[in-house]
């Protein structure tokens, strides 16, 4: 099987994932689940935007069986609900009401998590509470809940689950995931009680049941699921054998569903695993919940839809949640159910979560829509005119996407025998196949558009090509920046994009620790050579996403990679790379030595006035060098603007 859109090749069978299913007496056309996710596309009061459900509307027309809302913060009483939605007061149920009736009117089942609070992950202004007096991550010392503010909010989550189901909601979830308040019960790094909150395994479950009873009262008929760590991976954390454990105790209860993941706030590229952890990292877990409890279980944890679909057609599992997948293409079940077209691929590069984590609205790298579908949208031109991109990297190849679609006749020209530009060359056969696969659907998107795509195609200053262009783009990428080191020219040095394919010695010392570099080290570690970072500044990977940073961190020390940081190399000799650094000189030996110390825009175009041409658009790495979300990003407006 080709690599395609999202791994999916449209002309085979997805029956298995989109089989209609049964949740107590709700039934869903399919298996494929929108989890619920904090996005802060809605306003600081909590209420449902516009904007909250444009980008919700999308995922439930675009297929999926079932659209999880929330987390909505069931209580405000103890702390406040920041970048949250609210179902605290009957003043929130129109909007949500509202928003209920729209995604239904599309096609999809409507959940809704609710939460009881974030404890001891309150951000500051805040009181920290948990189960008992333990440290916040920054620091602070929480207070321990008294047994009649539990009870309350097990009240309060009661009534949020009616408000609820009063407009509409199809499905209750429960948060108990990732560290949360009702996480720190159930965990004994947190739960240090000893009344009938906490101690043993089902006292420390009690506040978890309680709620799972209140609401099963408060909305007798509703399924109801609890969205559930199984392994924290944290030190005197919770294991599998512990959570299914709970996970009995939950059917006992009356749950429909568990919704199965990993990690712990202190490790998030565990909850939502990037492009360092392999696919489905989630599922043997899940699979193993199932298996000994007997309930139904849901799988998120960056699982393929091909591994969603083989687990599902074995027994292993009987949902899967595609959260990123669905922000970067909220037609995949559509898509899949059609076996035709292809899947636009998220490539869990984590800057979805990163913007949100960092206060700031959901965006997606892949796909410029994901949170702007109220202010942007490909309309068709009134005047279709000629246009010529010039480069055929990530910017160019979404500049050539959208005016086409727009109706305008696109050539492209790319100097390589192929597209993608870093992409292509970022990617090797066991690191970052979304790359290739985004790459692909590129290549699709182009053809169905009528893109004439030209390779080995190099335009030069004073080509007629642009010359009698109505409209001209330049996505002609970056050069690497080549230092002033002695020995550069030695067969042994070459740069990092020039990384596969190559035969590497055993010894490699990796010049410069930004996020290409520090990666590309992550990659040949695992593929078991002695690597050595050698980075000028004080630290490596400073520009990736803070969650995939956190990841590659991990990947290097678990790979016992040596990072000399405030080193400076000054040359390469047949003795190895030489450097100054904090305790002095050194030299490294080194068979290979890779060099990715950065890159300086390609602007041989751009020359003798070219940009002041209002024919012409620079975009991508030619123009500031960036992420993959910006080169696409600034290919997108480009191509909106034609």
């Amino acid at each position: 099987m080709t690599r395609d859109g999202a791994g999916v090749d449209p002309g085979g069978g997805m029956d298995h994932l989109l089989s209609p299913t049964r949740l107590g007496g709700l039934t869903l056309h399919n298996r494929i689940v929108l989890p619920p996710m904090t996005t802060r596309l809605s306003g600081p009061d909590g209420h449902v935007s516009q904007r909250e459900a444009a980008f919700l509307g999308a995922r439930a027309r675009g297929g999926a069986g079932l659209v999880v809302v929330g987390p909505f913060a069931a209580s405000t009483s103890l702390q406040g609900a920041d970048g949250l939605l609210r179902i605290d007061d009957d003043r929130f149920q129109p909007g949500v009401a509202g928003l209920v009736t729209a995604l239904h009117g599309a096609g999809a089942r409507v959940g809704a998590q609710v939460t009881a609070g974030q404890g001891r992950l309150a951000g500051p202004g805040t009181e920290p509470v948990s189960a008992s007096r333990v440290t916040t991550p920054d620091g602070r010392r929480c207070r321990a809940l008294r047994g009649e503010e539990i009870e309350g909010l097990v009240a309060e989550v009661a009534a949020a689950a009616r408000r609820l189901v009063d407009v509409g909601v199809d499905l209750l979830d429960i948060d108990a995931r990732a560290g949360g308040l009702v996480d720190q019960f159930l965990t004994p790094l947190w739960n240090e009680r000893t009344d009938a909150w906490g101690g043993d395994l089902p006292r420390r479950a009690a506040l978890l049941v309680a709620l799972v009873v209140a609401v099963r009262a408060a909305v007798p008929g509703t399924p109801v699921s609890v969205r559930l760590t199984l392994d924290q991976h944290l030190s005197g954390g919770r294991e599998l054998d512990t959570s299914i454990e709970i996970a009995r105790l939950l059917a006992g209860a009356g749950v429909d569903l568990v919704a199965a993941e990993e990690g712990a706030a202190e490790l998030p590229y565990l909850v939502a695993p990037d492009y360092h952890q392999p696919a489905g990292a989630h599922l043997a877990a899940a699979a193993r919940l199932r298996a000994e409890v007997g309930i139904p279980v849901l799988v998120a944890g960056a699982t393929t839809v091909q591994q969603a679909d083989e687990a599902i057609a074995a027994g292993r599992v009987d949902l899967v949640g595609l959260g990123r997948a669905l922000v970067a293409d909220p037609d995949l079940p559509a898509k899949l159910a059609a076996r035709r077209g292809r899947a636009r691929p998220c490539v869990r590069g984590n800057s979805c979560l990163d913007a949100v984590r960092s206060g700031r609205a959901l965006r997606c790298a892949v796909n410029p829509l994901a949170g702007a579908e109220t202010a942007l949208a490909v309309r068709p031109v009134a005047r279709p005119g000629h246009v010529v991109v010039v480069g055929g990297g990530p910017a160019g190849l979404e500049a050539a996407r959208v005016a086409a679609q727009r109706g305008h006749v696109v050539d492209l020209y790319e100097a390589k025998p192929w597209l993608g530009g870093v992409l292509a060359r970022a990617a090797g056969p066991g690191f970052r196949p979304e790359l290739l696969d985004l790459v692909a659907w590129y290549r699709g998107e182009l053809a169905e558009a009528g893109v004439t795509v030209h390779l080995e195609r190099t335009v030069r200053m004073g080509s007629r090509v642009l010359a009698t262009a109505g409209s001209v783009v330049l996505a002609t990428g970056a050069r690497p920046v080549r230092p002033d080191i002695t020995g550069l020219d030695r067969p042994e040095v070459l740069d990092v994009l020039d990384v596969h394919g190559a035969a590497l010695g055993s010894r490699v010392v990796m010049i410069g620790g930004g996020t290409s570099g520090a990666d590309a080290a992550f990659e040949l570690a695992a593929l078991g050579h002695r690597v050595t970072v050698v980075e000028a500044g004080d630290e490596i990977a400073p520009g990736a996403p803070a969650t995939s940073r956190a990841a590659l961190l991990a990947g290097l020390a678990q790979r016992e990679v040596p990072v000399l940081t405030g080193t400076l190399v000054h040359a390469v000799d047949a003795a190895g790379v030489h450097a100054i650094g904090p305790d002095g000189r050194v030299t490294l030996p080194a068979d290979s030595v890779v060099l990715a110390v950065g890159v300086l825009p390609s602007r041989e175009l751009a020359a003798g006035g070219v940009l002041e041409d209002p024919r012409v658009h620079l975009v991508g790495d030619c123009s500031t060098p960036g992420t993959l979300g910006n080169a696409i990003g600034e290919g997108f407006a480009a191509g909106l603007a034609l």
